[in-house]
């Protein structure tokens, strides 16, 4: 299975640790806004009530309590926040609900996720009258069974050495007479359906619905043409070492890649997927209206989600925390309003519908 853009946040996290370029607090305060790192709150909080939030990567769990989960235990006396890093995958969430054996109160996610299960009848509904609308970009990231404290972008980069002329699209991208070379996709429909939609013509607000069996006849045109990713480390390598030249990868890769190859590898927002990192809440959880709480809280916390753009890339969703980025950071953030406007943003609600089906089709497209 594919590795998920949350775990490879952790990965990112990691490895910028280990060569020295962040220091051990800000590696804390980036996972903690993520969500990748959550520990206990003030003392005081033992015997009170708990908050699960279960993640893709536990490391530094006091990260959380020390840069994030402060403000919401003091504003909660007797609250404290754990984690549990045991992956909340769309199947777990369900066999806990199903079973009535509900431990979890916020999953890290996604939006189509949020909608299949949501669907389900699996989620809490958000109450937004707790949770604010107004502090995220988009009505796409505030979800009926979902809301995104982050987000993140499928992007086109490629390998300007190749290119004298760059590419611009993704009808460049299947253009293999004008821009020769091995292309690069995720092992994964999303996002690779949207961008061969806007291959053909589409323009991004009239993508979806998608016309699977037009995108999948798109992908099979270059299988013989491309190598697939199942981790962000692995869409690096490959346009590293040249085994592709242009590819649709996580900007989070795409920016380190720019950074490391000296502007070599280059990437474009134009067309790029933006996509909202969904929490959810699993229908009965013991949290309650105090786990709607903390993920409000999350969205409201300007300063953490700057600094998770400055440590690992994610952009902002609360709208005044975008409008704070500095300025060196702006090219890199997806909800730059000059880089969002190039996007398309993620429809949860067709991908929640068709992901099983259209994602079967892809991997029988790619592997046939």
């Amino acid at each position: 299975m594919p590795q998920s853009f949350q775990q490879d946040c952790v990965e990112l996290a990691l490895r910028r640790f280990r060569r020295g370029e962040v220091g051990r607090r800000a590696l804390l305060s980036g996972l903690a806004a993520l969500g990748a790192a959550v520990g206990a709150g003030p003392a005081e909080a033992q015997g009170g009530r708990s908050l699960v939030m279960v993640n893709w990567g536990g490391i530094a769990n006091e990260g959380f309590g020390r840069f994030y989960g402060d403000p919401f235990t003091a504003a909660n006396p007797g609250v404290r926040v754990t984690q549990d890093s045991t992956g909340p995958s769309a199947g777990r969430i369900r066999s806990m609900v199903e079973s009535r054996r509900v431990t979890w109160d916020l999953c890290d996610s996604s939006a189509s996720s949020a909608v299949l299960l949501g669907g389900m009848n699996l989620l809490e509904k958000m109450d937004y009258s707790i949770i604010d609308r107004s502090k995220v970009i988009s009505p796409g990231f505030a979800l009926e069974h979902g809301a995104a404290p982050y987000s993140f972008s499928s992007v086109l980069a490629y390998d300007s050495s190749k290119f004298p002329t760059p590419p611009t699209s993704w009808a460049d991208f299947w253009d293999l007479r004008r821009f020769p070379g091995q292309r690069l996709l995720r092992r994964d429909a999303l996002g690779a359906l949207d961008a061969a939609m806007m291959s053909l013509g589409r323009a991004p607000a009239q993508v979806y619905p998608i016309d699977t069996r037009a995108a999948l006849r798109r992908v099979g045109e270059l299988r013989r043409n491309t190598v697939y990713w199942n981790s962000g480390s692995e869409s690096e390598q490959f346009m590293r070492t040249g085994e592709a030249v242009m590819g649709q990868i996580w900007h989070t890769r795409a920016t380190v890649l720019a950074r490391e190859t000296q502007g070599r590898i280059k990437f474009i927002w134009n067309q790029g997927l933006l996509q909202p990192g969904i929490f959810v809440a699993p229908r009965g959880n013991p949290g309650g209206e105090l786990a709607q709480r903390l993920l409000a809280s999350m969205l409201a916390n300007e300063d953490g989600q700057v600094g998770l753009l400055g440590l690992l890339g994610n952009g902002p969703t609360n709208p005044a925390a975008a409008a704070r980025v500095p300025a060196e950071l702006r090219g890199n953030n997806p909800t730059d309003p000059e880089n969002e406007r190039q996007q398309l943003v993620l429809d949860g609600a067709w991908w929640g519908a068709n992901y099983q089906q259209a994602n079967q089709d892809f991997l029988d497209t790619i592997t046939g």
